[in-house]
This record gives structure tokens, sequence and C-alpha cells, in this order.
């Protein structure tokens, strides 16, 4: 018994250690881009993203060195899932988001196509070194075209913050540079707890390592995620909300994935394919919903948030 409390207060420090670092990886990251003239858009789909999604890159290249590819996968295909039908679903519920038809029309579609990928790589339950480095060039490609093709467009106000600095009264030489490697080793050492408590709840439950994967873990790596959109909703930024989800769930599936395959190749069980399914179909749903009204209403956000609150009560409960 005491064994496991210790394990779920390693846990809960860990998820809060993933919060504040990602937070300050953000913070600099976002001050650093717009330095350069980069639009809200833009900082949302790349620089937002993949500074949130750190935590999953962290725990899953952690998981996969440890030879664990259910828990990387796992965590995959779960913050995923928990991204856009708990995240999303929730900023509807706050408030009807508008979306950008760019956004709608492009990264949709990249966001469905890039889905359709990580699930044909597990497709025979083993992601090889091949397989990773084809998503991970995909990445590349993608985000470089995204940066280009944004490059033209106006950069937000000095007041249109996209996250709430917490370390805007620091000032010294080198402070954004610093304070983003400091958060990156924040992420990293908590990521690493994350995924050795988890494992060690595990074992001692009875629970598969992909269940907690998909879910538990899951959840605690998009907590930068949730923050962040919530903020930015808060804040006025509505395109960042959405453009911070889409961006991290192709952040997770092609870097992430590919990243972790990289390191070592994933094999994961054949419950990976039932949950790929459900992250596929949430995913078209989400991306029809944007599509066809250009908004995300609170009844969609209310659906998308149960089908979330179920998913978890029949991997939990299952």
């Amino acid at each position: 018994m005491a064994g496991t409390l210790v394990q779920l207060g390693i846990v809960v420090a860990a998820v809060v250690g993933l919060g504040l670092g990602a937070r300050l990886l953000v913070d600099s990251a976002v001050r650093l881009a717009r330095g350069v003239g980069l639009s809200q858009l833009t900082i949302g789909l790349t620089v937002v993203a993949a500074g949130t999604s750190m935590p999953e890159l962290a725990v899953t290249v952690d998981a996969a060195l440890e030879g664990l590819g259910d828990l990387a996968v796992g965590n995959v295909f779960g913050s995923n899932i928990y991204n856009l039908a708990f995240v999303l679903g929730v900023v509807a519920l706050i408030r009807v988001v508008p979306v950008e038809g760019g956004l709608v029309r492009r990264d949709g579609l990249m966001l469905l196509a890039s889905t359709l990928l990580g699930g044909f790589v597990v497709l025979d339950q083993l992601v090889t070194r091949t397989e990773g480095a084809v998503l991970v060039v995909v990445f590349v490609a993608y985000t470089g075209y995204l940066l280009h093709s944004r490059t033209d467009e106006s950069p937000p106000e000095p007041d249109a913050a996209v996250v709430r600095d917490i370390t805007g009264r620091l000032t010294f030489p080198g402070r954004d540079p610093l304070l983003l490697v400091v958060g990156l080793v924040v992420v990293l050492v908590s990521g690493d707890a994350l995924v050795g408590a988890a494992s060690a709840l595990a074992r001692g439950a009875g629970v598969s390592e992909w269940v907690i994967g998909g879910t538990i873990v899951a959840a605690g790596t998009s907590t930068p995620e949730f923050a962040v959109s919530l903020v930015a909703l808060r804040r006025g930024s509505l395109g960042v909300s959405i453009g911070n989800v889409v961006g991290s769930n192709v952040f997770n599936v092609l870097a992430v994935l590919g990243v972790g395959a990289l390191v070592r190749p994933l094999s994961v069980s054949p419950v990976a394919l039932e949950t790929f399914g459900w992250l596929l179909a949430v995913t078209a749903v989400m991306v029809a919903a944007l599509w066809t009204g250009r908004v995300l209403s609170r009844l969609e956000g209310a659906v998308f948030t149960a089908s979330e609150l179920a998913r978890w009560a029949l991997g939990l409960l299952g």
C-alpha cells in the first residue's frame, strides 16, 4: 500500500513537472518565434504545438529505451484522442469556437493524413526504424512548408500573447534560450519519472501497460495542451486553441512516434489497432465537424467530451 502511494505521488509530481516545464519551454519559444515575425496561427501550429508535445516526446522516447512499446505508442494514440475529444471538447463547451478556413482545408486534412499514416505503420504491430525515419521526414517537410507558407502573414500584436508568460518579469541577457533549455530538462526528467511510476502501477494493479499509457499517462502528458488551449481561449486567441491541438497531434504521430521508433523499434500488442480505430473515428468526425460548419459548437463539444470519458471508463474498468 505504501509503495502504491509513493508511485501515485511520483505520478502527480511528474505531471506537475511536465506542465511547468512545458510552460517554461513554450513561453520562451513563443517569445523567440515572435521576435522573428511568425504569425499567431503559425506559432500555434508549430512552436506552441511542439513545445506542449515535449512531454509526449520525453515519455515515448524513455518508454522506447526501456522496451515498453505499448506504453510508447499508447501514449501517442491516447494523447491524440484526449487532445481532440477532451481538450477541444471542453474548449467548445466553454465557448463556441470559429475556425479559420485555411486551418480546416489544409491542416485538418494533414491531421487526418498523419493519423492514417500512424495507423499504417502499426498495422503489423511493429514500428521499425525505417518507418520511424519516414514519419520524421514527413514531419520536417510539413513543418517547412507551413513556415514558408505563413511568412507573409502579420505577426501577432505585442499584447496578444498566445500563452500567459510565467517568466515575464525575469530579464537578463540570453533569458529565453536559457529558459527553453531549463524547461526541456524539467520535461525530460518528469517524463522519465512518469514512465517509471506508471509502469509500476500497471504491474501492481494488473492493468495493462497499454491502458495505462493510453489513459493516465496520455492525460498527464497532454496537460500542457489543455492549459495552453484554455489560456489562449481566455485571452481571445481562438485560432490558437485549435491550432495548438491540431499541431500537437500531427507532431505526436509524425515526430514523437518517429523519433521513438528511431531510438528503438516499437513492438505493440493487438489492442493498438483497436485504439487506432477509435483515434481515426474521433479525428474524422472532428475534421468533418470543423469542415461543415467551421465552428465547434457546445453540443459537439459535449459529445466529444462524453466520448473521452466513456473511453476512460471502458479502459480502466474493462
